[in-house]
C-alpha cells in the first residue's frame, strides 16, 4: 500500500506526537523537511534546509535534522518553518555527510556522519565509480541539546548510516560499504565500550551496483527491521543477529523505516528513487523512539 506519493527522493518517516508525520526529501527542488497528515492526504513542505538525510523529534515537536550539503550540519526545525543551524563540527570534527538520528532514554540525541562530503560522495550529482574504496571517516556523535556538547562514540566507519536503540537499551549503527550492524553496549543509558558486531544485512543474490543498509529501526519484541538501498528489501534480523526475513519493496532503494502509530503493526518504509512512502501489514509493534 502507498500512504504517499510524489515525493521528492525521500527519506526518515517520523511519526509526530499528534499522530501527523515529518519526513525529509532531498530532491534539489524540494530539499527539506515535510510535513504530512496522518491519513497521507495532506502534504506540506515546512521548510527548505538543501539536502537534509535524517531527522528525529523530540517532545515538544521539534525536528533535528542530519543536513548534508552544502552546509553540512544539525539543524533545528519547528513547524513554524523556523530552520537553525545549531551545530557544524563535534568534538573538534566538522560535519562532513550526517545521515540519521535518535534519541536515547536520556534524552541525548545520537547522529552517524558518513564520513565524506556529499560533494565528494557524488560529484555533480552522481555516484563515484570507486565508492567502494572512497576514504571514508565516518563517525557516530552523541550530543546533549541543552548545552550543544558532543563527543564521537565511534570513527572510522565506512559510511555510517542508519541508528537506533533497541529494547535491551544499545545502540546500533550500520556501515553502509560492508553491510554490517553494530552494537554499542550501554549501562544506565551511557556508552560503556568499543562497538560489537550484531549482524550483516546483505544478501547473498545481488546483481552488483551499489547496495548497502540504511535507515533502521527496532519492534518491542527485538527484532531489527532494516532497509537494504539497491537491494529493494527491509532486512527483519532476530535479536541474536539473524535475518530471518527480507520485506520485499516495489523500488530497489528503500531508505528508511518507522513504524506506526497506537500499535496498529505496520511498517511504514520511505523509497528514495519512487518518491513515496509505501506501508506493511507487519506481525510486530515499533519501539517507542522518543525521549
Amino acid at each position: 500500500m502507498i500512504f504517499v506519493d510524489n515525493l521528492g527522493a525521500p527519506e526518515t518517516p517520523r511519526l509526530r506526537p499528534d499522530g501527523s508525520w515529518m519526513c525529509v526529501e532531498m530532491a534539489p527542488d524540494r530539499g527539506g523537511v515535510t510535513h504530512i497528515s496522518p491519513d497521507g492526504k495532506d502534504v506540506r513542505l515546512v521548510a527548505r534546509t538543501g539536502c537534509p538525510n535524517g531527522l528525529a523529534i523530540d517532545r515538544e515537536g521539534v525536528a533535528w535534522v542530519a543536513e548534508t550539503h552544502p552546509r553540512p550540519s544539525l539543524m533545528r526545525v519547528t513547524m513554524e518553518g523556523t530552520a537553525d543551524v545549531v551545530m557544524e563540527a563535534c568534538d573538534g570534527r566538522p560535519l562532513l555527510l550526517p545521515n540519521d538520528l535518535c534519541f536515547g532514554r536520556s534524552g541525548l540525541l545520537y547522529m552517524t556522519d558518513s564520513g565524506i562530503l556529499m560533494s565528494d560522495w557524488a560529484p555533480g550529482g552522481a555516484l563515484r565509480e570507486d565508492w567502494a574504496t572512497a576514504p571514508f571517516d565516518g563517525a557516530v556523535y552523541e550530543i546533549d541539546l541543552s548545552t550543544m556538547a558532543g563527543r564521537a562514540i565511534d570513527t572510522g566507519l565506512k559510511f555510517a548510516n542508519g541508528i537506533a536503540f533497541g529494547p535491551d537499551g544499545h545502540l546500533y549503527a550500520n556501515e553502509m560499504i560492508t553491510g554490517e550492524v553494530y552494537r554499542y553496549p550501554f549501562v544506565d543509558g551511557r556508552p560503556t565500550g568499543p562497538r560489537e558486531q550484531f549482524a550483516n544485512v546483505l544478501s547473498e543474490a545481488w546483481a552488483g551496483g551499489f547496495r548497502g543498509p540504511d535507515g533502521m529501526g527496532f519492534s518491542t519484541d527485538g527484532r531489527l527491521w532494516c532497509t537494504v538501498y539497491g537491494e529493494g528489501c527491509v532486512a527483519v534480523v532476530s535479536p541474536d543477529g539473524e535475518v530471518v526475513d527480507r520485506i520485499r519493496t516495489e523500488g530497489t532503494a528503500p531508505t528508511n523505516v518507522a513504524f506506526g502509530p497506537d500499535n496498529e503493526r505496520r511498517l511504514y518504509v520511505s523509497e528514495h528513487a519512487l518518491g513515496r512512502i509505501e506501508v506493511f501489514d507487519v506481525e510486530a509493534e515499533g519501539l517507542l523512539q522518543v525521549p
